[in-house]
């Protein structure tokens, strides 16, 4: 959970101001990962067309850098990058336009490539595709250990998502996930609790201690006396 860079309170979620000591927090790019500010020193191939990416610093409240392939305009960002960077270039969203962002879907052109796994621009290693929040239409390539990519114009789309709502609407969801997992799990403790006070037929009513089972020696020996009269 984000702080309050000044009495370390917790932010509200998706917030920049301090319900405690009112003050305003900007949103840290500096703090994501080193990459931000910093250059890498080997270079990264783009997924897409096989040829070094080229650092660009988007100067946003500071030096923010970000790998860019010249060709086809895909975007490389270290993890948590893309999050700081629509937090930071979004903000004063409180409501969700539900039709809008289906508009934004439906006025979308066709993906530029056809589905395929690609390889990471650093480790080389095949990244996961995976939807990037609730309804925002894009699938993006992520790398567990270095980042995720996005393709030429998805960036743009992702900004119009978050003016939309997308991000307050992605929370809600989780929101919702989180209630429906804690209500199936109270369900499943009090469906146990039942059974396990429900009687079984093999359960004695009286005093456990005077209870005397037969044992299976002397129902098999009882057996053996009746039929061989």
């Amino acid at each position: 959970m984000a702080r309050c860079t000044n009495c370390n309170a917790p932010l509200p979620d998706g917030s920049l101001l301090c319900t405690y000591c009112g003050d305003r927090n900007d949103v840290d790019l500096r703090g994501i990962h080193y990459h931000t500010t910093h250059a890498p020193d080997l270079p990264r191939t783009c997924p897409r067309c096989s040829v070094n990416l080229k650092t660009i610093n988007l100067n946003l409240k500071g030096t923010f850098l970000v790998e860019r392939c010249d060709q086809c305009l895909g975007l490389f960002f270290d993890p948590a990058e893309l999050e700081a960077l629509l937090d930071a270039a979004v903000s004063n969203v409180f409501l969700i336009d539900r039709v809008g962002l289906d508009g934004i879907n439906l006025k979308r052109p066709p993906d530029q490539y056809p589905v395929a796994y690609i390889k990471c621009p650093v480790c080389a290693q095949l990244m996961n595709r995976v939807n990037f929040g609730a309804r925002s239409g894009v699938i993006v390539d992520r790398c567990k250990d270095h980042g995720l990519w996005l393709d030429g114009g998805e960036l743009r789309h992702l900004m119009e998502w978050m003016k939309l709502g997308g991000k307050l609407l992605d929370q809600e969801r989780q929101e919702q996930a989180k209630k429906e997992e804690l209500k199936l799990e109270r369900e499943k403790r009090e469906s146990l609790a039942g059974y396990r006070t429900e009687p079984s037929t093999f359960d004695s009513f009286g005093d456990p201690l005077l209870r005397s089972d037969p044992d299976l020696f002397d129902i098999i020996y009882s057996a053996i006396r009746f039929f061989t009269k």
